[in-house]
């Protein structure tokens, strides 16, 4: 069995904060961000989640629980505010995308922090996240970039709950 802390990446549908951020900053539009900014979150990359549940398949014990966490505690300020340095990096438009950062009512019960840790995982599977968060925050929003006949239909709602980025069955 496996927990995990929040995954990022290519393809995460865009209700989440780093696609829903990455999306809306594509479209100029407002960065909200719950509350303070200060809920904190543990980040993993699907690679190196992928590959942690590969290592539990191979070497985990049976009945044992493993968490797989990235190491990569950031609150979600700070993960906005670093998706917009990305974005004054990879696509300036004269003013800082950080303007379109805006603070709206936190929603009841919002947990302050969620973090887990993968010491566990590390030491007895021998697996450990390798992405750097910032790095692979970047190469994220590049794939978005890339993708645009990917999130397209999902954003202007012409998405109709079909399984996405899958080659058909011949």
């Amino acid at each position: 069995m496996t927990n995990c802390s929040n995954n990022y990446g290519p393809r995460h549908f865009p209700e989440k904060l780093i696609p829903l951020m990455i999306l809306n900053a594509l479209e100029g539009k407002p960065l909200p961000v719950y509350g303070d900014g200060l809920n904190e979150r543990d980040w993993i990359h699907v690679e190196d989640h992928a590959k942690g549940l590969v290592a539990v398949l191979e070497r985990g014990r049976i009945g044992e629980t493993y968490l797989l966490g990235g190491r990569a505690v950031r609150n979600n300020l700070a993960v906005v505010e670093a998706l917009c340095a990305a974005f004054d990096r990879l696509r300036p438009e004269g003013a800082p995308h950080a303007r379109l950062i805006s603070f709206v009512t936190d929603r009841p019960g919002h947990d302050r922090r969620y973090a887990i840790d993968p010491g566990k995982a590390e030491a007895e599977l021998g697996w450990r996240p390798t992405k750097v968060f910032e790095a692979a925050l970047e190469e994220t929003i590049r794939w978005y970039l890339a993708n645009e006949a990917w999130w397209r239909p999902i954003r202007e709602g012409r998405y109709t709950g079909e399984r996405l980025g899958l080659a058909k069955a011949g």
